[in-house]
């Protein structure tokens, strides 16, 4: 997910950034697998294959997925099973999942978190990814599991600063630090090496784990499909901080893309970026973010209403001008990926309710509906013709939960949790189990590519 979607932000935005680090001391070789990897989701030319056949796949984000997978008073099992069936049913066959979650003092951060600064983990919530992992495997689901976040409503990198430089941060969306001083800031993750140190503990400890419900190792199972380093990570937020960053950003996905290869050989490692919004608005910067060898495929993530491509208030004149640029966007991203000869995803797609403000679930999807089948008919149509672009995650599953406020907003220790992460609008983006218009397309998608 991205704080993409900080109304505010996100919406007058041109730049963004990626920088990294070398606080990875270590620059490990890639291990080789050492098992049959027929079980595992694989990379071959510019597709994925799996058990010998293309792996094209309709996918969803449902990053709240481990909390509700918790044997605890914020969890919720029986929800989560309605939850996947629903998907299962819909033909979905891939989820982008939340796997890390500082504890932080930033305003919009999810409590519980996965882990505080004395590396207590979480192990209830470890045990809900435990159990959520459990339950896909039962739906033939695969799993992609982002460790750390740019954006503030998980703790993040943000978090991470916090606690190694004297307790300094700055909340997304304070008037008195505008954007782009939020991304900047964040931006000294990829030189600090005390931050990147605890970032790697978490890491170590999350892909080396045992699964508590199935006794297998988290690096064995074939369910998981992906570990991301982060989810939307940026070299900065303007051009003065970010293109100095961009060496040390760099580096940063390197080494950590290498490290976890060593953890977990037999997965694929992805680096969460949003493509050129992530990337300074530079195509060189996509490329080298994703020239890696232990980077498996590239992802992208659109956002027209964030990115003030089209107009919320005037949907029916300006969804045109908008879906013009969805398609340059796309097309950007299957050249870059064409000319790395890898994968592509774009594992994040939203679009707003008919009308501005409209977060009700009584509200219509007709212009959401239009945008998920644009992105559907580029994955279909490179699929037919062997492209790189080999599968999409929709942005959001809200499934059965609804808010009980009637301002639409996120009250900590609210246990309705949606795809709409606490910072946002509740009902801003995700699909509810009451979107049948928006189902029929996703399950008209999910048959389509099927059958190619």
């Amino acid at each position: 997910m991205t704080d993409h979607r900080c109304p505010i932000d996100r919406r007058s935005m041109i730049v963004a950034g990626a920088a990294l680090v070398g606080a990875c001391a270590v620059n490990p070789k890639l291990r080789p697998a050492t098992r049959s990897a027929s079980a595992f989701v694989r990379v071959e030319g510019t597709g994925f294959r799996r058990g010998g056949e293309s792996y094209r796949y309709a996918g969803a984000n449902i990053w709240y997925a481990a909390w509700l997978g918790a044997n605890t008073g914020y969890g919720d099992r029986a929800r989560l099973g309605r939850e996947l069936d629903r998907l299962q049913a819909l033909g979905i066959r891939n989820l982008r999942i939340l796997g890390s979650a500082e504890l932080s003092p930033l305003k919009n951060s999810i409590t519980p978190g996965f882990r505080d600064r004395d590396a207590n983990y979480n192990q209830d919530l470890l045990a809900g990814l435990d159990w959520t992992l459990a339950e896909m495997a039962k739906r033939d689901m695969t799993a992609v599991i982002y460790l750390t976040n740019f954006w503030e409503w998980s703790g993040g990198m943000m978090t991470y600063l916090y606690w190694v430089n004297g307790g300094r941060y700055i909340n997304m969306n304070d008037p008195a630090h505008p954007w782009p001083e939020f991304a900047n800031f964040n931006a000294a993750f990829y030189t600090n090496g005390q931050a990147q140190a605890m970032y790697r503990d978490y890491v170590r400890a999350v892909v080396g784990r045992t699964n508590s419900v199935t006794g297998r190792p988290y690096a064995e199972d074939p369910t998981i499909m992906a570990w991301q380093l982060a989810n939307e990570p940026r070299p900065g937020g303007s051009d003065a901080v970010a293109v100095p960053n961009l060496p040390h950003f760099f580096r940063w996905i390197d080494q950590t893309a290498r490290y976890i290869k060593t953890l977990a050989p037999d997965q694929l490692v992805c680096t969460g970026s949003e493509g050129l919004k992530g990337s300074i608005e530079r195509e060189a910067a996509v490329l080298d973010a994703h020239r890696s060898p232990a980077i498996d495929y590239l992802t992208a993530h659109i956002w027209p209403n964030n990115w003030g491509w089209m107009n919320a208030a005037d949907l029916a004149g300006s969804y045109d001008a908008g879906a013009a640029k969805v398609a340059d966007y796309l097309d950007t991203h299957v050249r870059l990926a064409t000319t790395l000869g890898k994968p592509l995803v774009v594992e994040e797609f939203g679009y707003p309710r008919d009308g501005a403000d409209a977060y009700d679930p009584a509200i219509s999807t007709r212009f959401k509906d239009r945008f998920y089948h644009q992105i559907y008919a580029a994955v279909e149509a490179s699929a037919r013709s062997g492209g790189p672009l080999a599968g999409s995650n929709f942005w959001a599953w809200n499934g059965e939960a609804r808010t009980p406020h009637r301002d639409y907003r996120f009250q900590r220790g609210d246990l309705g949790y949606m795809g709409d992460p606490p910072h946002e609008p509740q009902g801003w983006y995700g699909v509810f189990d009451s979107d049948a218009s928006t189902q029929a397309v996703i399950r008209a998608h999910a048959a389509a590519l099927a059958q190619i």
